[in-house]
């Protein structure tokens, strides 16, 4: 008897304390077991390279934490490719064809009766990725639009903003008390209260990243995911902002998933890491200090340096001869010549405010009033400064976007705007012709329905919808460009002719004088047909990756050898690898293949004697504007950085010895720090 009343007592005991853990153990908001993913439903007729199959047996599990349930997780995802982030996120989102249906499911979401398309925002910070997923991104202006003086009726502000009273001749419309709270919440957790009342088109990048977090917030999100929020900050402003995400996550009101680049580093605060392979493969992951902790013990090579980037940065050893754009660590500059851009005493100024040159600068041993600075052919310079400083303002001027460019001591290739005595001055189609401008405006704003080949050919267009006149030169610059980018642009195309060639003939071998004038004849039938290329008439530049569509308009900067070069944040987004090639073609062109352990590979067109893009020439001159430092060329040697508005003091200027991969002091002199 007494042993069947303690056999009843130890099963109630256990009953007990499973009822408690089942009491005790989280929901999982978002959880995913074994589902393999598809842009569209497969088919019998689909091959894996036209709806290849995303993240194959995924499982990963986002836990209700919220209320002390259990510890709390903040999670990112680390990878190098753009497309990478942004498709686990939009999978996370409810995005995709889910196989089995099963696989991915909400179930704190069906016990709080809420779908995931309301319960959770996606915000991304890269052009109008925004619109991807929850249509949360702010509608831009045009470029010289924010810099008049005199404010639209368009021109809605930060508050309109947030609480989406952004429609011309929109109905009024009082506020419930949610609504207040929400908005007050989300303008104390975000630190807007000193510019609501701001136009929207007048924010810094910094602000503007701010009022696009607040205005999913007002939606009160179950889950917020965050695609890119450190992309493009100062290194100033990048504290900041962690500063602000850190205390969102630990509120979990909504729960936090970031996505980062490995230069991004990984801030103190994430808990937890899905690192992300370029094929959409996950790598690893778990808690960042396990995963951390195996980094030697990694499998794929690829993982090591992935997690190794983002725990200790790009920053080079000794052992490195070459960077990765193949310059040395000591590179002199190149001797300048006539100047292009000359601004002699320059101030902004929108009635009492002073946006540039709100200081005294010393020039040819005189103190004086505004901005002096020169750029040259031949230098390659950038423009740095915290969020806010000018930065924008300076470069507008510069492209004459900005309309005080007629009114300011500015000249543009030795000619002012406005008519000198014995002089005519410039135009702004002579001005775009000697410009080449990739930036993010310019992806926001450029003509999607273009096929890949009208994108590039643009480049030596009055406006991007005009059919330009291409002479033979022309027409294979362009060729070039798109061959040498073929396997990017089009991966599902596989090796490109080139490559073809290159493996023929033997990487890094001498070829026999029988094998080269074979792969001589294969490449000179390869450019009579064009067949290789015959995608590029087809294809728009709608139905481009949003890395790729970057990489297009990098090129279109490049690609007609311009006068000047202007890079804004250009290479922002670019997935990793295909950063690196662009910035190896700007500088050295179809020269230079790779660079694979600090050593430099022909390539099979240097070998071939067919090189048609040489890369930048001395004549020409780049400007530079980024905020990340390996997006930046290693080219660069001169920079000027912008004070914080206000400051009253002059602008830093200085030079580097080489490219900042292999010298990484010169980044924190840039800075000051």
């Amino acid at each position: 008897m007494w042993k069947t009343r303690l056999a009843a007592r130890q099963h109630s005991r256990s009953l007990h304390c499973t009822t408690r853990r089942l009491q005790t153990t989280p929901k999982a908001v978002i959880d995913i077991k074994d589902g393999t993913f598809y842009k569209k439903y497969p088919s019998a007729t689909d091959t894996k390279s036209s709806n290849p199959p995303l993240f194959p047996g995924l499982n990963f599990s986002l836990l209700n934490t919220a209320g002390g349930q259990a510890t709390p997780q903040y999670w990112s995802v680390l990878s190098p490719s753009s497309l990478a982030r942004t498709t686990f996120l939009q999978v996370l989102a409810g995005q995709h064809i889910c196989l089995p249906p099963t696989a991915r499911s909400y179930p704190y979401f069906s016990e709080v009766a809420e779908s995931p398309q309301h319960a959770i925002k996606y915000v991304g910070f890269d052009a109008d990725r925004g619109s991807s997923v929850g249509g949360t991104s702010v509608r831009g202006a045009y470029l010289s639009a924010r810099y008049e003086s005199r404010r639209e009726e368009t021109d809605f502000s930060v508050h309109d903003y947030l609480i989406g009273h952004t429609e011309l001749n929109a109905l009024e419309h009082d506020l419930t008390m949610n609504d207040k709270q929400a908005l007050d919440e989300v303008v104390e957790q975000l630190n807007l209260g000193k510019l609501m009342s701001m136009p929207v088109a007048n924010l810094s990048n910094g602000q503007t990243r701010r009022a696009r977090i607040a205005k999913a917030l007002m939606a009160r999100p179950e889950v917020l995911l965050l695609d890119g929020p450190f992309m493009g900050l100062d290194p100033r402003t990048l504290v900041t902002m962690s500063g602000v995400l850190k205390h969102l996550a630990q509120q979990q009101k909504p729960r936090l998933i970031t996505s980062l680049r490995p230069e991004d580093g990984v801030p103190d605060w994430v808990s937890h890491l899905v690192v992300v392979g370029d094929k959409l493969e996950i790598l690893a992951q778990g808690p960042k200090a396990e995963i951390f902790a195996q980094q030697r013990n990694a499998g794929p090579s690829v993982t090591k340096s992935i997690l190794a980037a983002a725990q200790h940065g790009h920053d080079a050893t000794s052992s490195v001869k070459l960077s990765r754009d193949g310059f040395a660590k000591t590179s002199p500059p190149l001797l300048p010549g006539e100047p292009l851009v000359e601004m002699t005493g320059v101030k902004v100024a929108y009635g009492d405010k002073v946006v540039l040159g709100d200081w005294n600068q010393t020039s040819d041993g005189e103190e004086t009033a505004g901005l002096h600075w020169n750029l040259h052919r031949g230098q390659r310079c950038g423009i740095f400064g915290p969020n806010g400083s000018g930065k924008t303002t300076m470069l507008s001027l510069i492209t004459s976007d900005h309309p005080q460019t007629y009114s300011l001591p500015i000249k543009l290739f030795g000619r002012s705007r406005l008519p000198e005595s014995g002089q005519a001055g410039i135009s702004l189609f002579d001005i775009q012709t000697r410009m080449g401008h990739s930036s993010p405006e310019v992806h926001a704003f450029f003509p999607k329905g273009l096929t890949v080949r009208r994108a590039l050919q643009s480049a030596w267009a009055d406006a991007p919808m005009a059919r330009p006149e291409l002479d033979e030169a022309a027409r294979r610059r362009v060729d070039a460009c798109l061959r040498w980018f073929g396997k990017e642009l089009r991966p599902e195309s596989g090796s490109s002719m080139i490559e073809k060639i290159g493996h023929w003939l033997g990487a890094g071998s001498s070829p026999s004088k029988t094998q080269s004038e074979e792969a001589l004849s294969v490449y000179n039938q390869m450019i009579q047909h064009g067949k290789d290329l015959a995608w590029t008439d087809d294809t728009r530049f709608a139905e481009l990756s949003f890395s790729n569509q970057r990489l297009v308009l990098f090129l279109r900067a490049v690609v007609a050898s311009p006068d000047l070069v202007i890079l804004d944040e250009a290479l922002s987004g670019i997935d990793e690898a295909i950063r690196d090639k662009a910035l190896l073609f700007l500088s050295h062109g179809e020269q230079i293949a790779a660079v694979i352990d600090g050593q430099a590979q022909l390539s099979v067109i240097s070998k071939l004697d067919k090189v048609v893009f040489a890369g930048l020439s001395p004549a020409q001159a780049v400007l530079v504007i980024s905020h990340s430092r390996e997006d930046v060329p290693g080219c660069l040697r001169e920079w000027i950085c912008l004070p914080e508005p206000g400051e009253g003091r002059g602008p830093r200027t200085g030079t580097l010895p080489g490219p900042l991969e292999l010298n990484p002091e010169g980044w924190n002199d840039v800075w000051g720090r």
